[in-house]
């Protein structure tokens, strides 16, 4: 009875919290800050890191994808191909990302870098629509990780989910 008595007073003290509470997940002020490092050959890493998240994430500049990307490029986001071919096609035929060629400003609000031995990961908020209050948004965070050969990513990593097929 004394066990029973307990996981009553942890359900009890469970159901006392607010469901689905939870702090909003914020950038850092400087966030191009995130992207230096004492070390060399992770200074070098970030900075590549860097130039992947501004100038073909932000700025869709994929004609520029072999300057950051390896030819290999190993992709484990269950959307896009392997190859440099593969995830260029994905970003300008499938997404249909538009160019922007004025893109000197990195605007993408960032949590944290991370950065050890070849990989480099990537940490900033995302906002939802609450699919249980409409209307209303929620946080979360996205993260991308990669791994560097020579200066150039070779492999991704991130959270994504197969995306529905466009209507």
């Amino acid at each position: 009875m004394k066990t029973l008595g307990k996981y009553l007073s942890l359900y009890m003290l469970l159901l006392s919290f607010p469901a689905l509470a939870q702090e909003p997940v914020v950038g850092v002020e400087n966030p191009e800050a995130l992207f230096t490092d004492d070390d060399p050959v992770l200074h070098r890493n970030k900075q590549a890191t860097f130039h992947i998240m501004k100038e073909l994430l932000q700025c869709s500049q994929w004609d520029r994808a072999g300057e950051w990307l390896t030819d290999q490029y190993l992709q484990h986001n269950p959307n896009a191909a392997s190859g440099l071919a593969g995830v260029i096609y994905y970003f300008t035929e499938v997404a249909k990302v538009q160019r922007i060629d004025d893109c000197d400003e990195f605007t993408q609000e960032i949590v944290a870098v991370i950065a050890e031995d070849d990989y480099v990961t990537v940490l900033w908020p995302r906002r939802y629509e609450n699919p249980n209050k409409p209307g209303e948004m929620y946080s979360t965070t996205w993260f991308d990780t990669w791994r560097f050969v020579d200066g150039k990513a070779d492999e991704h990593w991130d959270p994504a989910t197969i995306a529905a097929m466009p209507q």
